[in-house]
């Protein structure tokens, strides 16, 4: 679930965000007509798209509020966020439902927001937000013949959770907002010793996270932690954060044409397995995708990025990189929203704190953002 708000444009008074969105969107599924289908099953547990044309689901809506009581920086957890993007019963599942649910929704102030729902297995926001044209090039996504799996696919692996280890959902949670600006990322890339090299801000920072998280949740020292996107491994607590920053990079290379190839053929050939998870961190970079340059007429959006927060009912957990800006420094960074059991985020914000407060060249540090849930 996506969500995007924008401000009150004096340029666009008396113009009604609704109808231009509306009109917009049927505009754009002429291009994107699959989208207006539905998700069969076909033999072998195969997915596809039906393009029966039944439409996508639009719910228009006024809200009592405005954006300046959402904060200067604006960030989920969102309390109001079920009255944002309504959950339509009986729309949300995988086969035989609407593959999109749009909710525009008016604020008093003048701004509005734009809320979506996508069938992931249709996963082009990127482009339907800017109005790109598609390229349905499918066939890009044929099996070999024969179906030859000449790489190591450990996102396959089975692993055994044990009953111990998976969180009550009834247990107390916290659901928080870390921003990262260019003074926080400053800190942590001074972890990074000289003679590896440069990295990215997505090495770097996923890395980074995913040793304070696993540091927080203290599994078993023999236990099997991973990052996804993917790759297998132990002991990222006690080794340097170099350790876990060599995994990143080398995981990433991996992922060959070769690789991909061989990912399709195993599919092909297994049907549709699922991608093991367990005791994982599971990483996805949104703000590379620039969804808040997508302007329908009020400008830049403010906040453009996950719409609820994935509470966690395992050692496993889902996070996203959104693209934030915080308004009043003007400064750009990257958001990361993250749920933990109470305990264990306390730990998480302790560990953050500790490692960008131990590398600070004295100046002030930004205060994360917490907010619970």
């Amino acid at each position: 679930m996506h969500i995007q708000f924008y401000r009150h444009n004096l340029s666009m008074q008396g113009r009604d965000p609704v109808k231009i969105i509306r009109e917009a969107l049927s505009q754009t599924l002429v291009f994107y007509y699959p989208f207006v289908g539905r998700l069969k099953e076909g033999p072998g547990g195969k997915l596809v798209v039906e393009c029966t044309g039944e439409g996508v689901m639009f719910i228009e809506a006024g809200a009592d509020v405005s954006l300046e009581q959402f904060g200067h920086l604006i960030h989920p957890p969102f309390t109001c966020i079920d009255e944002l993007l309504y959950d339509v019963p009986c729309s949300g599942e995988m086969l035989d439902c609407p593959l999109l649910l749009i909710q525009v929704t008016r604020l008093r102030c003048g701004g509005l927001t734009f809320a979506l729902r996508l069938n992931h297995l249709m996963d082009c926001i990127r482009s339907m937000c800017t109005f790109n044209p598609p390229v349905w090039q499918r066939e890009l996504f044929n099996a070999r013949n024969p179906p030859q799996m000449t790489c190591t696919h450990h996102e396959f692996d089975e692993l055994v959770e044990l009953q111990s280890l998976i969180i009550n959902p009834l247990h107390e949670q916290a659901c928080c907002s870390f921003f990262f600006g260019s003074t926080q990322v400053s800190a942590i890339r001074k972890k990074v010793p000289y003679h590896l090299g440069k990295y990215s801000t997505f090495e770097v920072l996923t890395t980074f996270l995913w040793q304070c998280r696993t540091i927080a949740l203290s599994p078993n020292p023999e236990d099997q932690v991973r990052l996804i996107f993917m790759n297998s491994v132990r002991g990222v607590c006690e080794n340097p954060l170099e350790y876990a920053l060599e995994l990143v990079r080398k995981a990433k290379a991996n992922v060959t044409d070769e690789y991909v190839r061989s990912f399709i053929d195993l599919v092909v050939t297994k049907g549709r397995t699922h991608t093991t998870i367990v005791k994982s961190f599971v990483v996805s970079n949104t703000a590379q995708l620039e969804l808040r340059d997508a302007d329908f007429g009020w400008g830049k959006a403010v906040y453009c990025g996950l719409a609820k927060i994935f509470k966690i009912q395992s050692t496993s957990a889902t996070t996203f990189y959104i693209e934030a800006m915080n308004n009043s420094k003007g400064e750009g960074g990257i958001m990361m929203p993250l749920c933990l059991p109470t305990s264990a985020m306390e730990r998480f914000v302790k560990e953050l704190n500790s490692i960008l407060q131990d590398q600070s060249d004295g100046g002030p540090m930004s205060k994360f953002i917490i907010s619970s849930l």
